[in-house]
């Protein structure tokens, strides 16, 4: 009677043994099949000084730290850093201001690196000379894909981007840095035969706004073009008499706005599209072909000395030609404030 119950209690605690090893296998097993956390590396960036821009090569030369902080003893990203728009790379500076990683309070690892060199950048210049442009330093890891190793905006301090205060630019004023982090997408296997389509990797954003100053360049640009226009617009009050003289004043005209224009832009790179200047000045050539095509229409009513219909011809034609050239300048500056 008494062994039926033994046998009982024999099997339920062999199956309460069975049970207590196989739970620890099973939680292991779904901890082994989980995808492993990509490591994070907290980058942040001072900029110790801007030391060139070439808006005709499209670069900029560059003086910064650049610092890392990571958990990971196994990988050291300062070592597998790569500066994805470096420009003229074989002419870099880097300097390593660690050895080895420091450790920190919280357990983790630092290291931080000086760089100097050129990068490069796509200056858009459809606004010149009201445009703002940016100064970008892009990094990414070129040992780790996003799945492995991400960047993270180093929250430690008030901004992950700082700015030398005593910084100088010449012809543009320095706004608020800015950092962010997006991933990149490289749609090739690189040839490689063990990759199957495409790979993500994490690249770091580091951002220098900058922007003109808009009065002193307006000054600079187009008071002289308003000077020409106004000793053009000065023809329309000569006596039509004399008719050379105000030919001759017209193209001289001319040719001083052509000689203009082409001093004005040779700082500037060869762009497949039209700036905001080049669109004043072919207002301004519009404006002076318009006061050249009225001194000739009107050639034939001098011969007549009919010198008080060319006189309210002229007038006529000033106020349309100036309100038209007004109102395009208007626009145009107007789209690019």
């Amino acid at each position: 009677m008494n062994e039926q119950p033994n046998q009982t209690s024999i099997i339920a605690r062999l199956l309460l043994a069975l049970c207590c090893l196989l739970f620890p296998l099973a939680a292991m097993a779904q901890e082994e099949s989980k995808p492993a956390e990509p490591e994070k590396v907290f980058v942040g960036v001072h900029i110790n000084d801007v030391q060139e821009i070439d808006l005709r090569t499209h670069s900029y030369r560059l003086d910064f730290y650049i610092w890392f902080r990571w958990n990971n003893p196994e990988i050291n990203p300062a070592e597998s850093l790569e500066f994805m728009n470096s420009f003229e790379p074989e002419n870099h500076v880097r300097n390593v201001i660690y050895n080895e990683p420091q450790k920190m309070p919280d357990g983790s690892l630092y290291t931080v690196l000086r760089e100097r060199g050129k990068f490069s950048g796509k200056f858009p210049l459809h606004k010149f000379p009201f445009d703002n442009q940016q100064l970008v330093i892009l990094i990414e890891d070129s040992m780790s894909a996003e799945d492995a190793l991400v960047y993270v905006p180093d929250e430690s301090i008030p901004a992950p981007v700082t700015i030398n205060k005593d910084i100088y630019i010449p012809g543009f004023t320095i706004g608020k840095p800015d950092a962010e982090v997006k991933p990149f997408l490289y749609d090739t296997t690189f040839g490689d035969l063990n990759v199957e389509g495409g790979s993500t990797y994490s690249r770091g954003h580091f951002i220098i706004p900058l922007k003109r100053p808009q009065v002193s360049m307006a000054v600079k640009i187009f008071l002289p073009i308003a000077l020409i226009l106004v000793c053009t617009a000065m023809v329309y009050f000569v006596h039509p008499l004399y008719i050379e003289g105000r030919l001759g004043v017209v193209i001289t005209a001319l040719l001083t706005l052509v000689a203009l224009q082409l001093t004005a832009t040779s700082a500037l790179p060869e762009v497949d599209y039209l700036l905001l200047t080049d669109k004043i000045y072919l207002l301004s050539y519009l404006f002076i072909i318009v006061t050249l095509w009225q001194i000739v229409r009107t050639s034939s009513r001098v011969r007549q000395e009919s010198y008080e219909n060319v006189f309210r011809s002229n007038i006529i034609v000033l106020v349309a030609v100036s309100a038209m050239m007004a109102a395009g300048v208007t626009v145009l500056i107007a789209g690019a404030l």
